[in-house]
């Protein structure tokens, strides 16, 4: 149960904060958003606010934000239509009724001969006589019914494609920025709850099972020098430990301004790539500072980022199989045991998971931003858009593949965790 909450929380902070960024932005270039959904499939809860339902829908894979013009309109209103109008102070149309029209009792039925909604907003019929032809103007907010269910129109200013580059871009590229911003928030968090590594060879705290507590080294101990090698940060103190495992070294320790000698016999453990590494069971000291948990929330992101960077660069020369790659079965695993070290660890790996969705997300693969915002770079070089048809395509396409990947991952998920 605390990992399906761990899990909960953490995907859906992320989701949300992604498509959180494509909302702000796409809303700033004046871009009609119509839904921001968590999830996808049937809708759970929904409820609207301004021009913008928002959803919480079934299958907790992902989200996305459905703007305007990126899709075609659900309802299209042809000429021989009759439709219903409704018709707001300003004279203008405010809703047009397509179907259950005996269900408006105040409506102004027309037989449509001619109409637009996108670009000059009017509506051109003949009333229910059949003899006079009227015109209307439509209100750049109006909204159609169908089935009772009301959407608002779109004018062509309303619209995706109507922006320019800059701003699509901006509105693409906002959702991944959003996770590394959201990485560095969290770290902050982090580093002012349980302070920063500080790189001197001071012992921070001594662990219960290490040879350390036995040796009597306690918190705040200076180390030295170790077999006669003057140490002074806690990178060059850890690389010579970790170069000697199971062997016996000599410490030159400082407490209270006085000098002392212990020798301790490391312990062994495996490193991260499964070499043999000497430890003695002491942890690196920590400071907490406002000033430094900023600075620490931009570097650990930085760092985060370059060691993912490599890793895909490993996977895509060969060095990784897909074997290395963990999809939801393996992050939901690895999160429910993240979660049992505790709630800092969590914080952590969350921002590894979020810095994680950000660069996934810019690979310049279609169905991603990444892909879209190549399809907007060539529109920039080319001075005009791809085929919006073409685009679809190769975005369908991409989608498809990227749906096999996961299939792929999560069966090698399952043949690793379960089988």
């Amino acid at each position: 149960m605390n990992t399906l909450i761990a899990v909960i929380v953490i995907f859906g902070l992320l989701v949300f904060i992604h498509e959180w960024g494509h909302l702000v932005f796409a809303k700033r270039a004046g871009i009609l958003c119509r839904e921001f959904a968590i999830g996808f499939g049937p809708k759970i809860f929904s409820f609207k606010k301004g021009e913008t339902i928002y959803t919480i829908r079934l299958l907790p894979l992902g989200g996305f934000v459905r703007m305007a013009g990126e899709d075609p309109e659900m309802v299209q209103i042809k000429p021989g239509y009759e439709i219903g109008l409704l018709f707001n102070q300003a004279g203008k149309v405010s809703r047009m009724i397509i179907n259950n029209k005996s269900k408006h009792t105040d409506i102004k039925v027309i037989q449509v001969e001619k109409i637009d909604l996108e670009h000059d907003l009017f509506v051109q019929g003949y009333i229910e006589d059949g003899e006079e032809l009227v015109t209307y103007k439509i209100d750049e907010k109006a909204e159609y019914v169908y089935d009772e269910q009301a959407t608002q129109i779109a004018p062509y200013n309303r619209q995706f494609g109507s922006k320019t580059v800059g701003q699509r871009a901006m509105a693409i590229f906002a959702g991944p920025l959003m996770n590394f911003v959201l990485a560095v928030f969290v770290l902050m968090a982090y580093a002012m709850v349980a302070g920063m590594p500080v790189d001197e060879a001071v012992v921070g705290d001594v662990t219960e099972d290490g040879v350390a507590i036995e040796a009597g080294l306690e918190s705040g101990d200076r180390i030295l020098s170790i077999d006669g090698e003057n140490v002074q940060t806690w990178e060059e103190m850890t690389m010579i430990i970790q170069e000697h495992p199971n062997e016996t070294l000599q410490f030159e320790v400082e407490r209270d301004g006085e000098q002392f000698d212990v020798a301790m016999t490391t312990q062994e453990r495996m490193g991260p790539e499964e070499e043999e590494q000497g430890v003695i069971g002491v942890t690196a000291p920590m400071e907490k500072s406002i000033s430094g948990s900023i600075l620490f929330g931009f570097t650990q992101t930085y760092e985060f980022t370059v060691l993912i960077i490599e890793a895909l660069g490993m996977l895509v020369t060969g060095q990784f199989s897909l074997d290395h790659l963990a999809g939801p079965v393996g992050i939901y695993n690895y999160t429910g045991e993240v979660a049992a070290m505790g709630i800092l660890v969590l914080f952590q790996w969350a921002a590894i998971l979020s810095v994680n969705l950000g660069i996934i997300n810019l690979l310049p693969l279609p169905a991603l931003d990444g892909g879209r915002l190549i399809f907007i770079g060539l529109e920039a070089i080319r001075g005009k858009p791809i085929d919006p048809q073409k685009e679809g395509i190769v975005h369908f396409v991409g989608f498809a593949l990227l749906m096999l990947l996961m299939l792929v991952v999560t069966w090698n998920d399952i043949n690793k965790f379960f089988l």
